[in-house]
């Protein structure tokens, strides 16, 4: 998530506790952890699941306060290495897993602080996923709130203009929208979209089962979302190789690899990991897999490009009259010689 991410935010100096050591249980305390949390998602009417920069190492995308976080090696003065790019990244076990206990009917909602797409590109449905922090590939209409997910990263951060334009068209055939199109991405005094925030809020209170997934929890209010199903009664399993700010609220706590976790996870409930497939956008959970699966993420259209097919939209709108009044004018001409040249035509006007 940090690749390219992280240098383009301000500067902040409170960036949490950064670079703590990692703390791994034994394979056979693993095991058993995680027999008990696939009891506990057995149990569960309503899971929620909370993601951080975690879940995305292992497809080379560095977090931020691990050993070898971002901003851990920026406390060093160490440079960070990147092994990939965001659009080279592929979803991780972690995020598939995801994707498979949605399908099952066991994941109800799922809240993330990801800005890398991972879980869009996965084909997680969007309309089940809050992203909180927003998403490198998508863009949003400042006038009428219609989202684009692109196929490459949009490569301004802070909620700035991008450049292009929406071109939602407007019902009864008027002009299309034409708003700004602005980033997604929040910088650190830019307040959480409201949206997001709200569904996730209302999911976290609603929800019996919290489990947060590769996240620290440092980062406030996405980080204390946690903290609602645990006030409402319900239960929070953490799953974190370094301490979280919410541990000593925890039911339960696992300290291990979350795609391992997942892994072991997935095969006590019966469940394939899906297959990742190439990059898929599913809007709706409710949709079936003939629409959703593998459409194509539309190429993100320059100003230039918008300006160009307004002006040729415009020339043809302005072009169809005029021509549509000389034909008229042709055909009166054509009347009026048949009309001479018929005998029959001048009887009748005598």
């Amino acid at each position: 998530m940090s690749v390219n991410y992280a240098a383009g935010l301000s500067p902040y100096a409170d960036k949490g506790v950064c670079g703590l050591p990692e703390v791994f249980d034994s394979p056979e305390e693993l095991k058993e952890k995680v027999h008990t949390l696939a009891q506990l998602i057995k149990e569960s009417e309503y899971l929620v699941v909370h993601s951080g920069a975690g879940i995305s190492t292992s497809t080379g995308i560095p977090d931020f306060r691990g050993p070898k976080g971002v901003w851990t090696l920026e406390e060093k003065g160490e440079t960070p290495h990147f092994e990939t790019t965001f659009e080279d990244a592929r979803p991780s076990l972690t995020h598939m897993a995801l994707l498979g206990l949605q399908k099952a009917g066991h994941l109800k909602y799922l809240s993330s602080q990801n800005v890398d797409g991972l879980h869009v590109r996965s084909g997680f449905p969007r309309d089940m996923l809050s992203e909180l922090h927003g998403n490198m590939f998508v863009e949003d209409c400042e006038k009428c709130g219609r989202q684009y997910v692109r196929e490459k990263v949009i490569g301004v951060m802070g909620l700035k203009p991008t450049g292009r334009y929406c071109d939602v068209v407007r019902s009864r055939g008027l002009r299309a929208c034409r708003g700004k199109l602005i980033s997604t991405i929040l910088d650190w005094e830019d307040a959480l979209p409201h949206r997001d925030l709200t569904k996730a809020e209302d999911a976290s209170r609603r929800a019996d089962l919290a489990l947060t997934l590769g996240t620290s929890m440092q980062i406030k209010p996405s980080g204390d979302l946690p903290l609602l199903t645990k006030r409402k009664g319900g239960k929070l399993v953490i799953v974190n190789l370094q301490p979280t700010k919410h541990d000593k609220h925890a039911h339960l706590r696992i300290n291990g690899y979350v795609d391992e976790v997942m892994s072991q996870l997935m095969e006590l409930l019966g469940l394939d990991v899906p297959k990742w497939e190439g990059p898929t956008v599913c809007e709706s959970s409710t949709a079936t897999s003939e629409s959703t699966a593998h459409l194509k993420i539309p190429r993100a259209v320059t100003a230039k490009e918008e300006v160009k097919k307004e002006v040729k939209t415009e020339r043809k709108r302005l072009a169809t009259p005029q021509e549509d009044e000389g034909q008229v004018k042709e055909e009166i001409v054509l009347i009026k010689r048949e009309k001479a040249e018929s005998p029959t035509g001048v009887k009748e006007e005598k």
